[in-house]
């Protein structure tokens, strides 16, 4: 199963769901999973985890591997199984980068939880503890849901 995390810069809350995927995959002792995170904007493309993301993340003992922002292409589709993206607007900009989505692959991280919507980026909340939480609990749902497919 291919999952890639889709956020506006991919230095916030894509590579945290990267992360912490990574890390329940890991804890889990599963096989079978590849994870990314992309950007759908251009403006961070090389920069690596912004450092309240890595310092939130080594909290709760989630390590941070090396990253490196990119921008997500159309040809991203066809090589991965899902591609979730952080809210609303990022959706928005993955369908157009994409060109559709014929084959129901793009979701909103929060909507495979009992509360679906957005997840707030912390670039302007600068709340990375609620942004960790709901995100682990995406995360959680995801990897459910992923599991009884």
């Amino acid at each position: 199963m291919k999952v890639l995390f889709v956020c506006h810069g991919n230095i916030c809350r894509s590579p945290m769901a990267e992360m912490i995927l990574k890390h329940m995959i890991r804890q889990r002792r599963l096989k079978g999973y590849t994870i990314d995170s992309a950007a759908v904007s251009r403006e961070e493309i090389g920069n690596p985890v912004y450092p309240p993301v890595r310092r939130e993340l080594a909290t709760h003992g989630v390590r941070c591997e090396d990253h490196r922002a990119r921008q997500m292409t159309a040809a991203d589709y066809n090589q991965w199984d899902y591609l979730i993206g952080m809210d609303t607007s990022n959706i928005t900009r993955m369908l157009r980068i994409l060109g559709g989505d014929p084959q129901g692959k793009v979701h909103r991280l929060l909507d495979f939880t009992s509360r679906p919507g957005d997840v707030a980026d912390p670039w302007y909340t600068d709340r990375f503890d609620t942004c960790y939480r709901d995100i682990w609990e995406g995360c959680e749902a995801l990897l459910r849901f992923l599991e009884e497919k």
